[in-house]
């Protein structure tokens, strides 16, 4: 090759050099090492996605669940009740008892008459309402979590003709408080307390109506 001709060889190298990288950054993209890695992508359930498999957010452990001695009155009214309505079964009266505490506490708290109404008996409801109203007058706000149920035990059951009475003791780590018109804590803490409440149901076990009643209700801690 004369030294005034062009150089068609490295035109012809450049060019093979430059497939090459262009080939190597649409394989490699442009990581530069400092890169931070991506967190695995959120579920709609709240779990993270771990090598390929969903792995769901916690759930709270079941509560105890407690019942009364086989040879006690109390056992005996529950099988009575269940020789009334076939469709009776302690354990699964425990686990809508469970499901109706958390109803009526949050509900209280919010102050959401119309969804008490239909959980609570006559006088409870009234019981329920004064203190909302006595709540909202005083211009007071509540917020109740209940952060764990840890038991739930039948301690009593009565039955009087078809009319059936349950007492369900409820233990439970709650958070409460109730803050004024200021902001200030006027009842309860943000500490979480262990609370028990002690809970009367009642329902006519003829009755097409399949709710039990919340009928009286009493709590310490």
């Amino acid at each position: 090759m004369g030294t005034s001709g062009f150089p068609v060889d490295l035109i012809l190298f450049g060019m093979i050099a430059l497939f090459l990288v262009l080939r190597l950054r649409s394989v490699l993209g442009r990581r530069t090492g400092f890169e931070r890695p991506e967190p695995p992508p959120a579920l709609a359930g709240g779990g993270t996605v771990i090598e390929g498999h969903a792995e769901p957010a916690p759930t709270p452990p079941a509560p105890q669940r407690g019942f009364p001695p086989p040879d006690s009155a109390a056992a005996h009214a529950l099988g009575a009740m269940r020789g009334i309505d076939r469709g009776f079964d302690p354990a699964h009266f425990l686990e809508g008892a469970e499901r109706a505490f958390r109803l009526i506490v949050a509900a209280f708290a919010k102050g959401d008459r119309e969804r008490l109404a239909s959980l609570l008996g006559p006088e409870t409801r009234r019981v329920f309402e004064a203190a909302i109203a006595a709540r909202e007058a005083a211009a007071e706000t509540m917020a109740t979590e209940i952060k764990a149920l840890l038991s739930t035990t039948i301690t009593d059951a009565m039955l009087v003709g078809t009319r059936a009475n349950i007492t369900v003791r409820f233990v439970s780590d709650q958070v409460s408080a109730t803050r004024g018109a200021d902001g200030e804590i006027v009842h309860g803490s943000e500490a979480m307390t262990e609370i028990t409440d002690l809970w009367v149901f009642e329902r006519d076990l003829t009755s097409a109506d399949p709710t039990w009643r919340l009928i009286a209700a009493q709590s310490h801690e």
